[in-house]
Order: structure tokens, then sequence, then C-alpha cells
């Protein structure tokens, strides 16, 4: 009898199972380069340390400082994360300008090393990581927000490291950092909910340059299942007390929607500087010619038109176009590795920008040789940390000049946060009472005592004067003593007298959203 072959009287092998999806291997990538980035960062803090705060506290600082004391789950101009973090700086370092900036200082060197991972997600070696940071620490507009605590400098490493988790949940198809990038999502919205621009941007992105398949990865709808969780009470707060963010974009819209249009796309360039605009430019090509992440490329430009849309601040969408630069860090170091020339023309340019952002952005001199260059004109955060000490000894002169009888009954009210927050720091050093205002989130404080029938008024408009007092002199102009234009530099000092009603009938007529008062 013939033999059959043992191979067919083998029971045949069972079907192939499909297999799961699930991470595939992570792309070769290089090693962060630790060292480098341990001492860029190192050198960051020490800086922002040593030339940081040389002028006093940024009006901003000024208002968290205030409102910080009395932590909630939102205000009406904004989520609480600032002042807290201002808060909690205070109680472990001192109440001083300062310790309130060293929060975000830390935010500023967290964002360096943010960029220097984005640019080795991308592929970068060392080079591109170097690159990448001295983008954002050299880019005039981060360096001067990274020396002050305002909500700008603290939302720059939710943006980036956000981005950082969507990458790799692209690059690596490990939908786990979908999840990670909720999380970073949602925790943004208790600083600013200007997050959410980048969601947009991105799902606009991965719909229409995909990958596709990333939309129906159950990762990604846990991801912002999470976010939305995380946003509860901020948005549960907004949503309890009339949506008061919505009320405060539409008056920002209305203040300087026009400017902020004119301005959107120039500023794109000066935000991160001329030779950084070109390295972001060639970023975004890169990313569109990168397969897996061009959603990235998508989501910039959806979110810029957005904002301009919307007449936001160019600023907006700072983070992405620091993606960009990320991207575009590891482009210029290919570019450089092909010629030493290149290298010295890059190193030059890099010089160059550290004298132009030390200078203009941290600016080591003197008030009063700054006051007489274009620099107070140029930096909206220098201009507006200087004068207030000088402001609030003007307005104590003229509190202390009232008559004995009529100071007893006197209360200060003021036009905005600014002049609120510096009376509050200065003010009891020179004896002066609580002061009031009906900008922003101090109108909900109330208005002052019923027996103030006598208020020294700083910078009211004239119609809210006219409505509540029967008479009003003018007693000074607040004047900073060294010629720099901010937005106090000569408003009007006034006593008013003859209250036309009750505290409780007029203090409607004080609130107002403006941005300055």
């Amino acid at each position: 009898m013939p033999q059959l072959d043992s191979a067919v009287m083998r029971p045949a092998d069972p079907p192939a199972r499909p297999q799961r999806s699930g991470p595939v291997p992570s792309p070769a990538l290089p090693p962060p380069a630790w060292r480098w980035i341990a001492g860029w960062a190192g050198l960051l803090l020490v800086t922002l340390t040593v030339f940081g705060g040389r002028y006093g506290y940024h009006r901003d600082e000024l208002y968290f400082r205030m409102i910080g004391r009395h932590l909630r789950w939102g205000y009406f101009d904004q989520p609480p994360l600032t002042p807290a973090l201002g808060r909690l700086s205070m109680e472990v370092f001192g109440d001083g300008h300062r310790a309130l900036r060293l929060p975000g200082a830390l935010c500023l060197v967290v964002a360096v090393v943010l960029m220097a991972l984005l640019a080795r997600e991308l592929g970068g070696g060392r080079g591109a990581q170097l690159i990448s940071m001295a983008g954002v620490t050299l880019a005039p507009y981060p360096l001067a927000a990274g020396n002050a605590l305002i909500t700008n400098i603290v939302d720059l490493p939710f943006w980036l490291g956000a981005a950082l988790c969507a990458l790799r949940a692209l690059r690596r198809g490990d939908g786990r950092w979908w999840v990670a990038a909720g999380a970073v999502v949602g925790l943004a919205t208790y600083n600013k909910h200007l997050i959410a621009f980048l969601v947009v941007g991105l799902a606009a992105g991965l719909t229409m340059v995909g990958p596709r398949r990333v939309v129906a990865d159950r990762w990604l709808w846990a991801g912002a299942a999470l976010a939305l969780l995380l946003a509860v009470p901020g948005l549960a707060y907004q949503a309890t007390h009339g949506w008061p963010q919505l009320e405060m974009a539409r008056t920002l819209s209305a203040d300087f929607g026009g400017t902020n249009r004119a301005m959107f796309v120039p500023l794109q360039f000066l935000l991160i500087g001329p030779a950084g605009a070109v390295v972001a430019a060639a970023g975004l090509v890169l990313l569109a010619r990168t397969p897996g992440v061009r959603a990235f490329a998508v989501a910039y430009p959806v979110a810029g038109l957005l904002v301009l849309a919307g007449g936001g601040r160019a600023d907006y969408v700072f983070g992405l176009l620091l993606v960009c630069y990320a991207a575009g860090s590891v482009a210029t170091a290919r570019w450089m590795a092909r010629a030493r020339a290149r290298v010295a023309l890059v190193a030059v340019a890099g010089a160059v920008g550290a004298v132009v952002a030390v200078v203009g952005a941290l600016s080591p001199l003197p008030v009063d040789v700054v006051a007489r260059t274009p620099l107070p004109a140029i930096n909206a955060l220098l201009r507006d940390s200087v004068g207030w000490p000088a402001y609030v000894r003007q307005i104590a002169d003229v509190y202390q000049g009232l008559p004995a009888e009529e100071r007893a009954r006197a209360a200060i009210v003021v036009s905005n946060y600014g002049e609120a927050g510096a009376l509050d720091r200065y003010g009891p050093d020179h004896g002066l009472p609580t002061a009031y205002s009906g900008h922003h989130e101090l109108h909900r404080q109330g208005p002052p005592p019923a027996s103030a029938d006598v208020v020294v008024a700083v910078g009211l408009r004239p119609e809210v004067l006219r409505a509540a007092f029967e008479r009003c002199a003018v007693a000074g102009t607040l004047d900073s003593g060294v010629s720099i234009d901010n937005r106090e530099e000569g408003r009007s000092l006034l006593v008013c007298r003859g209250l036309r009603g009750s505290w409780a009938q007029l203090w409607p007529r004080f609130w107002h959203a403006h941005s300055y008062g």
C-alpha cells in the first residue's frame, strides 16, 4: 500500500485570526539631548531670575495677586489657574513681584523642554532640539511673557504638551496618547479656553487630510471624554454665572477686533521674530509633506482663521505656531548639515537674536534710560510695569488732602483692575482704605459703603461721573515721573461729591468689561 505523505495526513491549520489593532513599532527616534536641554533650561531660569522684575508689578500681576486671595472655580474674565499659581508662589516665597513671577518663568522653562521633545518626535537630533529650544527662548514674545505672570505664558505648556501627546499618538500609532492629550486639554481649560482652537484645528486636519481612521479610535474618544470631564467644574461655573467668558470675548472683539484683524498676519512674523518665521514656514511645509502628521499643517491655518474671524489676538494661536517652528528646526538642522557655512550663518543669527531678545524682552536697562528708547512702545509688558507706586502716592495725596470730616466718609473708586491692584498692594503703606472698581470681576465685590458720599475717582468715564455725582473737581493727573506712555499716564484724579442716589442704585452704572477702563 502506498505511503501517504504525512503533510496530507496533518489536519489543516486553523484560519489565522485577525490581529487586534494596537500600537505599532515606534519610529526610530534620536535620543533626547537631556544634558543640553537641562543646561538650556537652567540658563533660561537663571536669566529670568536675574533680569526679571526690574520695574515692578505688571498690571495683570497686581490683579491676580488681589483676586488670588479669593479662589473660586472661575472669574468674570478668566478661569482660576493663573491667580491660583500666583497665590501659591506668594505663600511659599513671600509677597513680592519676583515671587509672583516665578510660575511664569517655570512655565517658559517647561515650554522649552517640550519644544525639544517636539523636534525629537519629528526625527530631530541634538542640533534640531537645540534650534527648537532657541526658538521659544529667543523669540520676542515668549521671552517677554516669561518675565511676568500672565495667562498667556501659563497657557503655553498646555498647548505644547497637548500637541506633543497628539503627535506621539499619530507618529507611534499608540492611541493611548490621545487620553494623555485629553487630560492636558481638560486641565488647560482652568487657565484659558483658547485650547479649543487647537482641538478644533486638529479635528479639522484629521478630517481633511487624515489619517481618518484615527477618528474611529476608541482612545481618541476616551481622551475627548476625559477632557470634558475634567472641564466640567469650570464649565458649570460659567453656566451658572451667565457665561461671562462669552461676554468678555464679545467686549474684547468690540474694543480691539478691527485692530486685531489688521495686525494678525504681521504679528505672526513679529511674535516669533523674522528668522523664526522663516523656520516656522519651513516647518509648515515639512508637516504637510510628512505622512501621518499632515493634520498639524491644517490645524494652524484653521485655528488662525477662526481667531481672525472672531477678532481675537494674534498670540491666541502662538502655541501652534511654535509647533510649526519645532518642525522647522528639524528641516533647518538638515539644511545646516549640508554645508559648514550654513552653521555659521545660523550661529550669527542666533547671537543677534539673543541680544535683541534680552534687550527688548527683559530690558536690563534702567527705567529712565528705557523711557528714552522705542522699547516701551514695542513691549506692552514693560510699559505696564512702570509707575504703580508713584500713582498710588498721588492718589494718597488727594485722599489725605481731604478735610478730616470728609475723609472719614470718603471712598476711592478706580476705573480698572490695575489701579485697584496697585492700591491693594501699596495703599496700606499710605493709610488708604480699600479701593472699589466696576471693572471685570471687581464689580462683583460690591460698591463702597452706603455712608461714602465723597469719592476720590481715578480715571472714571465722564458719563459715569455725571450720572452718579452732582459735581466733581479735578485734583490732578497720574504721572509716573519717567515719561513712559502707558495706559495710566495722564488719567484724571477727581474728587466727587453729591451722590445722586444710593450705591445700590448707582453701582450697576460703574460696571464695564472694557479692557483697561
